[in-house]
């Protein structure tokens, strides 16, 4: 009877035990397998040495002009696996500009262009990310350049996922176009038979690779 007595704490102590594990281990499925209707978030953010923004605009008429922004930042956003609801968001420092020429840089910091002293930063912020099929999708948002916002689109090729042990990685391409005046990139100048020396659409192509943690 002595030693029933003395079973019955030890016997409730492991049940006790065993309950604690097994909610530990619920919790732990739960948080890798979460509840149907528990959105999960993945986050990305932009792998800058694998990532390029550039630019061109017609010169002269007959030619092209090209240039690059090298300091940037960004970030992805998205619950559904076809990144129809991503939120995007890129900035880029405007006093990074190159194209290959002092003179022309400054001339493009200046007010006649983006005026970078007063406007340092370039932003877009996404409204809408539409799959279209063969990985191809429609980018919609808001450009901001200068103190002017304007609504703009992008044509986005998805290059695919890669998975490693630390990270994973995700490629996109987008290209697009926008007339600088909108944006009070004023500068007009014209050549002797009346054409603008530089053109007013302005190509955009951004080449972006992301990551994300494990």
């Amino acid at each position: 009877m002595k030693k029933s007595i003395l079973a019955l704490p030890i016997l409730a102590g492991v049940l006790v035990l065993s309950a604690f594990k097994s909610v530990n281990l619920t919790e732990e499925i739960t948080s890798i397998n979460p509840p149907a209707g528990k959105q999960i978030v993945s986050k990305w953010t932009v792998d800058k040495p694998h990532t390029s923004v550039r630019f061109a605009v017609s010169h002269m008429v007959v030619a092209e002009t090209e240039g690059t922004f090298k300091v940037f930042d960004g970030s992805v956003e998205h619950t559904k696996a076809d990144w129809s609801d991503a939120k995007i968001n890129f900035s880029v420092d405007v006093n990074s500009i190159n194209t290959d020429n002092d003179y022309r840089d400054k001339h493009l910091k200046g007010d006649d262009f983006f005026n970078a002293e007063k406007y340092p930063s370039m932003t877009f912020k996404s409204t809408s990310f539409k799959p279209l099929g063969k990985n191809k999708y429609e980018l919609k948002g808001d450009l901001t350049i200068r103190d002017i916002t304007k609504p703009v689109k992008f044509d986005v090729v998805f290059g695919g996922i890669t998975t490693g042990p630390k990270m994973d990685k995700a490629g996109f391409k987008a290209t697009g176009s926008i007339n600088r005046f909108d944006y009070n990139l004023k500068w007009n100048q014209l050549t002797e038979t009346g054409s603008v020396m530089v053109g007013k659409e302005v190509e955009i192509v951004v080449r972006l690779e992301l990551n994300r943690e494990k």
